[in-house]
């Protein structure tokens, strides 16, 4: 297994890496103007929400890696203190690439992008209209963490003002996930779409009896993943004798343990019906299914 100093590393290697292995990141099509008024607009994958209370948003203009170069939306985030974060759909994503080309400083993105201006009501830069979400924020600070090619430089962002799209607001309150259709960035030139079948849920953990409190057969299953274990450790009590008999009398389980003598493959088998169970949420079922066989009690 590769295992690196990041010291070891090229500047140039080190990016690569670590952009490959941290995603998806969300992207901030960040507007910005120079102190006379002129527009600029760049997307940004360092970025990330910090805090809803005071609401705060973090973005990094780094360095460039090739020549240790930085960038207009640093330049005028440290001057002039206010941005717009413009989020990032699948609908935008060619013409925010374009706009990531590297325009001389007095050339407006919106215009080679395509994108289209909308005045803000509280801070100077435009907002994009075709973003479904756009935020407008104060700069309350800036830390450079370097100044060698690839220092980031975090832009500390309070937000003053939230504009939403009217088909992205859910019924239920916040915002419509598949409807946002939102994208991300990961290594080289490959994005992700957040939308469709990428999309799952996951429901709150509980206080469970924990994976160390599986039976070591089961947890050593060649059939059941680390997901099911984590599905399976959440529950806070166990099936008790009368329950797992019971679920012998299911038709299927009847006829696997016809098919199985007990051991290996029967074990292997209530593994597999178990593991269905589970993708169905039936986790008490499917632990009822586990403790069919004898050794896993």
């Amino acid at each position: 297994m590769p295992s690196f100093s990041p010291s070891e590393l090229l500047t140039r290697d080190r990016h690569r890496i670590l952009l490959g292995a941290v995603g998806p990141r969300p992207i901030a099509l960040v507007s910005t103007v120079d102190e006379y008024g002129t527009p600029n607009l760049s997307p940004y994958s360092f970025f990330n929400i910090f805090s809803s209370n005071p609401p705060t948003l973090i973005f990094s203009p780094a360095r460039r890696v090739r020549d240790n170069t930085t960038k207009d939306t640093l330049h005028n985030s440290i001057r002039e203190k206010e941005v717009v974060i413009n989020v990032v759909n699948y609908d935008l994503v060619q013409q925010v690439n374009l706009s990531s080309a590297e325009y001389a400083s007095n050339v407006d993105e919106f215009i080679k992008s395509g994108l289209t201006k909308v005045p803000s009501e509280v801070v100077a830069p435009p907002r994009v209209l075709e973003s479904p979400v756009s935020l407008e924020c104060t700069v309350n600070d800036v830390v450079a963490l370097g100044e060698e090619g690839g220092a980031g430089n975090l832009v500390i962002c309070e937000i003053k003002r939230i504009h939403c799209a009217d088909d992205v607001m859910s019924e239920e309150g916040g915002l419509d996930q598949q409807a946002l259709d939102l994208v991300g960035r990961m290594g080289k030139n490959w994005w992700v779409r957040a939308s469709g079948d990428a999309l799952f849920t996951v429901a709150s953990p509980q206080i469970g009896i924990g994976v160390d409190q599986i039976p070591m057969v089961i947890r050593n299953s060649t059939i059941l993943t680390g997901n099911d274990l984590g599905l399976l450790g959440g529950i806070s009590v166990l099936p008790n004798d009368e329950e797992i008999e019971q679920k012998k009398n299911d038709f299927d389980i009847r006829r696997l343990m016809l098919n199985y003598a007990e051991g290996i493959e029967r074990r292997e088998a209530l593994h597999e019906v178990a593991k269905k169970l589970l993708e169905n949420g039936q986790v008490q079922e499917a632990w009822k299914v586990l403790l069919i066989d004898k050794s896993a009690r």
